[in-house]
């Protein structure tokens, strides 16, 4: 006969237990998603910048770029302008327009804000008009006109030769000038007359094949420039008006192609009053 016992059986009772938010949370797919949105934008940016080119890229920043006034300083007003108003020289408008201080930082130049109310313009409208015939008129010649554009910036009134295809402005790989740039120079000298502002004049050269050994172009350049200087007092330029002559090799071209006959100009500059 087996003895009897009083200790009652053991009950082992396993309880699982679930955490929240493991396996199958959902904070980590937030995450993740923010991360292949930036990787996204990143990826689209790279392509964006390497389709486009600098005009273009230029027109994104723009369309991007606030166009409301920004104030440095504020009057106190409850009005936008901080109680001045839009054309104050504490007051900027990043989309170039409005007025700015009278030696502005260049990260504060306001273009085109000044041109408009130079004393300067009128005879830079007038010079502009004999040259490309705006006015009905003109004093270059229908071969000199094709080689011509002007343009009027901060730094003044801006005369463009440039070369073409088959019409160069120089001898080749020389400073020596042909006769329709001594024409051109000559011309522009003579409408120069019609204003007292001081001249800049600056050469730009095509770039040339990497393989060269010694590449001119800051040679070249400059003196096609200075070169220039000297068909202008020629033509009746006085000396003491020109303040500067300077070559700037292939760094500025004018066309995306850098080797194109189109990169071969000379600039010369109407310098405003204030800019003297």
């Amino acid at each position: 006969m087996s003895a009897s016992t009083n200790v009652a059986p053991v009950i082992i009772k396993r309880k699982k237990v679930i955490v929240a938010g493991g396996h199958h949370g959902g904070a980590w797919k937030v995450a993740y998603a923010d991360f292949v949105t930036a990787m996204m934008a990143f990826f689209m940016l790279m392509w964006l910048l390497n389709a486009t080119t600098e005009k273009q890229r230029k027109g994104l920043a723009d369309y991007f770029a606030p166009s409301v006034p920004i104030s440095r300083v504020s009057g106190g007003g409850e009005g936008a302008f901080g109680g001045t108003n839009m054309f104050s020289e504490d007051e900027l408008l990043e989309d170039g327009t409005g007025a700015s201080q009278k030696f502005p930082e260049a990260t504060f130049k306001s273009p085109g804000a000044t041109i408009g109310n130079s004393v300067d313009k009128p005879k830079f409208d007038e010079i502009e008009e004999m040259l490309t015939a705006l006015g009905g008129e003109s004093m270059v010649t229908t071969e000199a006109l094709k080689h011509i554009v002007t343009r009027v910036t901060d730094e003044g009134l801006i005369i463009e030769m440039f070369a073409l295809d088959g019409a160069p402005l120089f001898e080749e790989g020389t400073s020596d000038p042909t006769p329709l740039f001594r024409d051109m120079v000559g011309m522009i000298s003579r409408v120069g007359g019609l204003v007292e502002n001081a001249i800049a004049v600056e050469g730009h050269i095509r770039a040339h094949p990497v393989v060269l050994v010694r590449n001119p172009v800051w040679e070249l350049s400059a003196a096609r420039a200075d070169r220039t200087r000297q068909l202008l007092e020629a033509a009746g330029t006085k000396p003491a008006r020109i303040h500067r002559v300077t070559g700037h090799a292939d760094r500025k071209p004018a066309v995306r192609n850098t080797m194109s006959n189109r990169n071969n100009r000379i600039e010369v500059i109407l310098l405003r009053s204030d800019k003297q």
